[in-house]
């Protein structure tokens, strides 16, 4: 009988045979094979990881787990990383840490305003209406797609606290113009980093502006896990108050499997417990449980190693696109970097021009016919969408931008799972289909 090592290393050489048979690269057929907006890209490290995580059957955060954040808080150069369960948990964990009795007078409270933009994706925006808080809506400008600083500085009233804004696709925002504003007004900023992990601003990477910053690692994204994010800062006080709002509200900070690290288990005062309540079951927030488990965390240790790669791989995809939709100035806006700023982009994005004829749901429904993926800018104006009408908000002068976008504007992904072969069938289908409305 083989002892468990020998078993486990023949397991490990039949899950690399098994990639090498399941996942071998099939060839693009033009017209036939469907060109993804996004989509997992990784190799037998993955699939290797994963299963070495199965047969540890440690089930929660572990070896994994430590693995993954010490690599990403490596790649950002930030001190603390918090591995959860998704983008979405991330923000709002990262809000929910904003609302600590912990925090004093600093805290976010009901009523409270929020800086945030309507052209974008749900889940930088629902914690603060999930928070009681009043989210104001600021414009974007075209052709960054980020928030517009002048309005914003107008939207500022003597009850905004926070400004909690994505960098969309990838394209930092003005991160100088935010923090000046934050600093000016004291206020606190959470930059969503979900499409925009391995993005610079002034030589920096993004997601280590804010006082807090969140990663999500959904498979559309730069790396996946899955399901999976991260909270990320270099505060400590934040990274303990994000911690007890992921792990049930809990007030200790062991990991799974320790005890007594803080040596005061049993010998603190807490509310209006017992002196020398078990501190492992001592509850300072109304929390969640909103882990990442070690399975995930093992995918994403082995995808993080490719980042460098993959973003590389998204800026060349970007150039591509550039140089296909460049060739009808005419009709398409193109999108541009903000000023500064090097973007790991997350798609390209185009926005119709006023004075063409062509029309957006026209133009994809035309990609879609071929097989070729697109989508709108997320929401396209989250006022409009049925879950947030009847919210409260707030809208900062206009967003006709906003609206604009939503109307006239789509992207296409940039994932390093592209190859030629599908630029070249894009360009031919879209030259096509210039050449019938001309």
């Amino acid at each position: 009988m083989s002892d468990f090592k020998t078993i486990r290393k023949d397991i490990i050489s039949k899950t690399i045979e098994y990639y090498n048979a399941k996942f071998a690269k099939t060839d693009f057929v033009p017209g036939k094979s469907r060109i993804n907006y996004a989509g997992r890209v990784f190799d037998q490290a993955e699939l290797v990881n994963a299963v070495e995580a199965s047969l540890d059957f440690w089930l929660t955060e572990g070896r994994f787990s430590e693995s993954f954040t010490e690599k990403i808080s490596e790649f950002l150069g930030v001190e603390h990383v918090l591995l959860t369960n998704s983008g979405s948990s991330a923000n709002l964990l990262a809000f929910s840490a904003l609302t600590s009795e912990k925090l004093g007078e600093k805290r976010l409270r009901p009523g409270d305003e929020v800086i945030s933009v309507a052209a974008g994706f749900p889940a930088t925006v629902t914690p603060i209406i999930q928070h009681g808080l009043i989210p104001v809506f600021v414009d974007v400008t075209i052709p960054t797609y980020n928030i517009d600083v002048e309005m914003m500085r107008k939207a500022i009233s003597s009850k905004t606290r926070c400004i909690f804004i994505a960098h969309t696709l990838g394209n930092p925002f003005n991160i100088s113009a935010v923090l000046k504003l934050a600093s000016e007004f004291n206020l606190w900023v959470i930059e969503d980093n979900c499409d925009a992990f391995g993005s610079e601003y002034q030589g920096k990477k993004t997601g280590t502006f804010g006082h807090i910053s969140t990663i999500s690692f959904y498979p559309a994204h730069h790396i996946t896990t899955g399901e999976g994010g991260a909270i990320c800062t270099n505060d400590s006080q934040l990274a303990g108050i994000v911690r007890a709002f992921r792990d049930w509200g809990r007030d200790c900070y062991c990991t799974g499997g320790e005890n007594n690290t803080c040596g005061k288990r049993f010998s603190q005062q807490f509310g209006n417990l017992p002196l020398g309540f078990d501190h492992k079951y001592v509850y300072s927030e109304i929390g969640y449980n909103l882990k990442m488990t070690d399975i995930q965390a093992a995918i994403g240790s082995a995808q993080i190693d490719k980042l460098p790669e993959f973003c590389n791989a998204r800026k060349e995809n970007f150039k591509e696109w550039s140089r296909i939709f460049s060739k009808y100035p005419g009709h398409f806006i193109l999108p541009e970097a903000t000023e500064n700023s090097d973007p790991a982009w997350f798609a390209f994005i185009v926005t119709l021009k006023e004075e063409t004829r062509l029309k957006r749901d026209d133009i994809t429904r035309h990609f879609d016919a071929n097989f070729i993926e697109t989508r709108n800018l997320f929401a396209g104006n989250l006022t409009k969408q049925p879950g947030f009408i009847n919210q409260k908000f707030k809208i900062a002068d206009n967003l006709h931008n906003t609206d604009y976008i939503m109307n006239n504007t789509f992207f296409l992904g940039t994932y390093p799972g592209l190859e030629k072969e599908m630029f070249d069938f894009v360009e031919k289908i879209l030259q096509a289909y210039m050449m019938g409305i001309s």
